[in-house]
Order: C-alpha cells, then structure tokens, then sequence
C-alpha cells in the first residue's frame, strides 16, 4: 500500500476506484467495504480516502476524540486489506466548506482522479452533510465519476466504531474483538511507579498512553506484550488500586509473565485477548497476591497465550 499525503496541488496520475471515510479501528465492516471496492475495481488501482485527524476537530475545536485506532495505526490495518493506495486528506476549514458536488468534482474527480467512488451505506458528506446519496450520484456523473452505494455487511449486529468503543467501556472484549476481526491494541511508554508489585512478587509497568485512545472498562486482562522484537503473555490491570489507595487516579499496570529485566523508558504494545475478572478491593495485599497468582494461572491456561 502506497501512502500518499494530498495537497493542494497535488495531482494523482492514474485513475482509481476509491472509498471515503475515516475508518476509525478498521473494522469488519470497513473490510466488507473494501472488499467491495477491490472486486468493483476491476481494472483500477483502488484506493482508500482518509483523514489523519478526525473532522469534528476541525469543526469543534475542543472536541477531543476517543479512538480506535492512532492514525499510525489504522495505516497498519488499511495496509492488511491489500488496497493499493491510502491517500490522506487534511480535513481544513476550506474542505469542511465544500459542498458535495464542489468536492466530488474538483477534490475527488480534477485532483485524485477518481472514476468510480463506492459510498458506505450510510456515509454523507459535504458541507453540513445537507445531500444524499442520489445527488451523489447525478454530480458524480457531470464530471465523470461514477458512485455506487455499498451493501451493508449482512448480519452486522449494526458494527460500528461507536459500538465497539461501547463494548470495550462495557468490558465486554470478545465482542469487541470480533467486530474488530482482530485484538483490540494500546500502546503506551512505561513510566516510574509505586513499586508496590515488586513487593508481593508481581513487577508491574506502568503505562502512559495516548491521550484519544479508547480505554477498556476498568479491570484485569489477558494480553500479549510486544517488548521491541520479542513478544510475552501477560496481564494488565486497569483502574484506580482501590486496596492501596482511596479516590485514586486510574492507572493502566502491565505484569509480563515469563520475563525479567528493565521497562522504564520502553513502548509497549499490547493486544487485548480476554477479559478476566472485575476490579475490586482485597483486605489485605497478601489477599491481592494470591488472587493475582490465581490471574496468573488462568491466563497460562489459556492456549492461545502459550
């Protein structure tokens, strides 16, 4: 996949079959409109259409996103769908004033030389979003383009990156993972902490994290750690250590089994597998200990972690 930042004058050569949207975790249902996009494509480069921040920060300038996916990646993801190009759209004051024919016309067709433009079936754009797909359609043809409507993918339970942003709060992941079609991920660089889970045998990294990432509901997690090159199961605990501490902040703590030696300073990323158990508060930290011993071996049982 070619990844291509379009500006102004830029001008792409050859003419494509191109989708629109900002694909936000890309997820099963963004991949059934892909998919849909390459076997309309026939002949034709395809191409994905994106932003590298979401509109509505344009738009709202205090509005502060909870994503899916960092735009580093969802680039990962577009990459796995086997499209040809990704092209990137800076969403400014002056595009988010287009009309739709305005940007069809001198945007989609004159500067990125789209010749068929598959739609989601529920996608509008242009300025207030104020046609439909009809109109879509009448000035895709003065200019050239011809514009499709999607299917929408059958039997969705209505997948969405809304949903799935519900369904991570909610903890419930095996849900979320499934409209993902892969596990949801968070990356984050290890910070110092409190050192109490070296105390009670259970060394922890603490993570600091994208400010717009979606967080999963507070809890314990099974994952799989990404430490550079090498990869180690592990569990992650998210919330505010209510056995150690009162009206605490919400910490984000990573034990890695099966490894020893130094994080601080290190990025981390980890795939979310299960969801294990809710957050809760022991009496005593030898409590918190054997339950965390008992987190441990569940997760060594689980074959997809060994």
């Amino acid at each position: 996949m070619e990844i291509i930042n379009i500006n102004d004058t830029f001008r792409l050569k050859d003419e494509i079959a191109a989708t629109i949207g900002f694909f936000d975790g890309v997820h099963a249902g963004h991949r059934f409109l892909i998919n849909q996009l390459k076997t309309l494509a026939v002949d034709l480069p395809t191409a994905v259409i994106t932003f590298p921040q979401h509109p509505r920060i344009t738009l709202q300038s205090d509005y502060i996103p909870k994503l899916l996916t960092t735009l580093d990646e969802k680039l990962v993801q577009l990459a796995t769908t086997g499209i040809d190009y990704c092209l990137l759209l800076d969403f400014t004051k002056p595009v988010s004033q287009l009309s739709a024919k305005a940007f069809i016309q001198e945007k989609l067709r004159k500067q990125m030389q789209v010749k068929q433009l598959l739609i989601g079936y529920d996608h509008r754009f242009g300025k207030n979003r104020a046609e439909g797909f009809n109109d879509y359609v009448e000035q895709g043809k003065a200019c050239g383009t011809t514009v499709i409507q999607a299917l929408e993918l059958p039997d969705s339970d209505h997948v969405s990156s809304t949903t799935i942003r519900n369904k991570l709060s909610e903890r419930k992941l095996k849900e979320a993972n499934q409209m993902l079609s892969y596990h949801y991920t968070l990356q984050g660089k290890v910070i110092p902490g409190n050192q109490l889970g070296h105390q009670i045998g259970f060394p922890t990294a603490n993570l600091q994290t994208d400010d717009n990432k979606v967080i999963p509901g507070e809890g314990i997690y099974a994952v799989w750690v990404d430490v550079e090159t090498e990869k180690y199961p592990g569990m992650v605990y998210i919330g505010k250590r209510p056995t150690v501490i009162t009206g605490g902040e919400k910490r984000i703590e990573v034990h890695l089994l099966d490894f020893s030696g130094d994080l601080y300073g290190k990025t981390l990323r980890l795939e979310f597998v299960e969801f294990l158990r809710d957050d809760q508060r022991f009496d005593s930290m030898e409590a918190l200990r054997k339950q965390l011993q008992l987190d441990k071996e569940n997760i060594q049982r689980f074959q997809r972690l060994r």
